[in-house]
């Protein structure tokens, strides 16, 4: 199963549809927050996808969750924006709160840097910003032989 990761879009739909269009494969796009209305307006052109959304420090009035913590593909997810847990700093506060959950992928934003990492049995991305011309999103791809992340620039 393919998983497209992005986030902080901060008001690009234009980007964020151009990387679903790109990656045809990808069965759940997830948000890791800074973007809840781009979100909502995909949802209704690609009604054939599922979506998972958490709101950012930039969703204002949103409803969605902080964080997220599911089973996709047989693997324990956690899925946050990353302001929370101080992932300006440093992410040992995040990586803890999500090994203390059983995540085998930790799936974050908020630096606007993409980061790809492996610690412990956790994989950690944050797919860096999707915004502007410099963007970047993440791919994770769950099989049975293993998982493999990935940062692509658009």
């Amino acid at each position: 199963m393919r998983l497209l990761v992005v986030s902080d879009t901060h008001g690009d739909f234009y980007n964020l549809n151009k990387v679903i269009l790109a990656q045809p494969k990808a069965e759940v796009i997830i948000h890791c927050g800074d973007g809840e209305q781009q979100v909502e307006d995909c949802k209704s052109v690609y009604s054939n996808r599922m979506f998972l959304s958490v709101c950012g420090n930039c969703d204002f009035c949103s409803s969605k969750p902080p964080t997220i913590i599911r089973n996709i593909a047989g693997k324990t997810v956690f899925i946050t924006h990353g302001h929370m847990f101080g992932v300006k700093s440093d992410t040992e506060q995040l990586v803890s709160k999500a090994k203390e959950h059983g995540a085998e992928i930790l799936l974050f934003g908020h630096t606007h840097q993409p980061l790809l990492d492996y610690r412990d049995g956790l994989y950690i991305l944050n797919p860096g910003s999707l915004k502007g011309l410099d963007g970047t999103y993440g791919i994770v791809d769950i099989t049975s032989a293993g998982i493999v992340t990935n940062i692509i620039h658009i």
